[in-house]
């Protein structure tokens, strides 16, 4: 895929989130550290999920790549936005932008696949449980991880493969802190109308039909656990509640961004700071706090981190 060579624009502004030095000074505060609780907690996930062998079933599985598919996403734009609140010139080339939109839509595409991939692994675990290990193997849920990724990739250069050859000639002024498609073609020389309603039926509309088979899939868990009054039935409710959480999370905000596409509203940036940055945070405050399973694995791998350090610093 070539680059755009008939544009006048080499590089984009990002407006950012506020001009206020003070409020950029307390979001350069704030966002580190939500960042960093981001990516630690996130990557604590995973590496307690590889390191316990109680934990190598289909489900946590899944939840170690839905935990690196959040730490990605949260680090395709916020290191630059947290870098951006001390810079008087909020650049990024035209390459760059590009490439963050590619990662946004790769990785937000493998995340929505991941979420049914986890929805259909409790409903093969309510519904069908004397077949669960039969059907979710590991040859499956490998499988639909690679499918998880390969939707990605395919959704992201679908996005991209008329936006990057564009023309954009002024302005250059994108309002967000990092490209957002429907910012972006605005930006161009030409009519956009078109694309923005193919952006509408790949992104918004595929992400609004996800959703509504995600609700029908978790009512029927819902019905079936119900029907049942056994302490797993208990266990497994919780864990679909909490699944139920991440998917409205991640879900609600892109859907009302890229329904709307022709529409600029206020809480369009508050939304995408939410599904960038709050929603790759909350899921491993959700999963861990509601999970005793990973909860306990998280305190026995401490333990084990903390008392192999106080072996190596005693002489």
């Amino acid at each position: 895929m070539a680059w755009n060579n008939q544009s006048v624009i080499t590089e984009f502004i990002l407006q950012g989130l506020s001009s206020s030095w003070e409020l950029q000074i307390f979001y350069f505060l704030f966002f580190s550290i939500v960042y960093a609780a981001t990516v630690l907690g996130n990557l604590l996930i995973v590496l307690t999920i590889l390191s316990e062998p109680r934990l190598h079933s289909p489900m946590y599985f899944l939840l170690g790549n839905l935990s690196f598919i959040d730490m990605s996403l949260a680090s395709f734009a916020t290191p630059k936005m947290i870098a951006d609140f001390f810079s008087e010139h909020k650049a990024i080339s035209f390459e760059g932008c590009i490439t963050q939109i590619f990662f946004l839509h790769l990785l937000g595409g493998a995340e929505i696949v991941l979420l049914i991939s986890m929805s259909f692994d409790r409903y093969v675990a309510i519904c069908k449980p004397l077949r669960y290990l039969t059907i979710m193997s590991r040859r499956m849920c490998v499988g639909l991880v690679t499918l998880s990724w390969i939707v990605g990739i395919f959704h992201a250069m679908s996005q991209l493969a008329f936006t990057v050859n564009l023309p954009f000639c002024g302005p250059n002024e994108v309002d967000s802190f990092f490209c957002d498609l429907p910012l972006v073609i605005k930006l161009a020389c030409v009519d956009t109308y078109i694309l923005g309603v193919f952006m509408i039926s790949t992104s918004g509309m595929i992400a609004l039909v996800c959703f509504i088979l995600l609700v029908i899939s978790y009512t029927i868990i819902l019905v079936t656990v119900r029907q049942r009054s056994s302490g797993g039935s208990s266990k497994a409710l919780s864990t679909c509640s909490a699944h139920f959480t991440v998917v409205t999370l991640f879900f609600g905000p892109c859907i009302f961004i890229y329904v709307w596409p022709f529409t600029n509203f206020p809480i369009d940036k508050v939304l995408s700071v939410f599904y960038t940055i709050f929603t790759p945070l909350l899921n491993p405050v959700i999963y861990t706090l509601r999970n005793k399973d990973v909860k306990d694995s998280m305190r026995k791998l401490s333990r084990h981190i903390f008392k192999s350090r106080k072996t190596d610093l005693t002489p």
